[in-house]
């Protein structure tokens, strides 16, 4: 496998409770962020790491990510949970860090917001805010 694997978020969490060193590294885009919302991880004592996958209005691969991410004291050896809307994007980064020496890497399946539902609206059947895990709107 080219990445460390998939993930649940429920297992995400439990893994960002018991390795004080795993980082959420939130690669959705800052009007995702900003509008809505971001996983609060102040009941484990850190903050979500986000960096963009894809630069937000244009959509274009951001070309310094790696260099962001090292910025962002994310060192090889280090657990890196990737997060995104849906495990697409996530599962692209998760892959791109394994192969640059970061990680392991992990892709969060569900995503921040899963799938839609029958009404066409994310975050009710799958994902983090449907897990109920600590979240903030921006």
């Amino acid at each position: 496998m080219d990445y460390a694997g998939e993930i649940s978020v429920l297992d995400a969490w439990k893994r960002l409770e018991e390795e004080p060193d795993a980082v959420l590294l939130d690669v959705r885009t800052l009007a995702e962020w900003q509008f809505v919302g971001l996983p609060d991880l102040s009941n484990v004592g850190r903050q979500v790491v986000t960096i963009e996958w894809q630069q937000f209005p244009s959509g274009q691969p951001n070309p310094n990510f790696l260099a962001q991410v090292e910025a962002a004291g994310i060192t090889p050896g280090k657990t890196v949970l990737c997060l995104c809307r849906s495990g697409a994007r996530s599962l692209s980064a998760a892959r791109l860090l394994t192969q640059a020496g970061y990680g392991p890497a992990y892709n969060i399946t569900e995503g921040f917001e899963g799938n839609k539902d029958a009404q066409g609206h994310r975050g009710t059947l799958e994902g983090w805010k449907a897990a109920g895990l600590p979240w903030q709107q921006g």
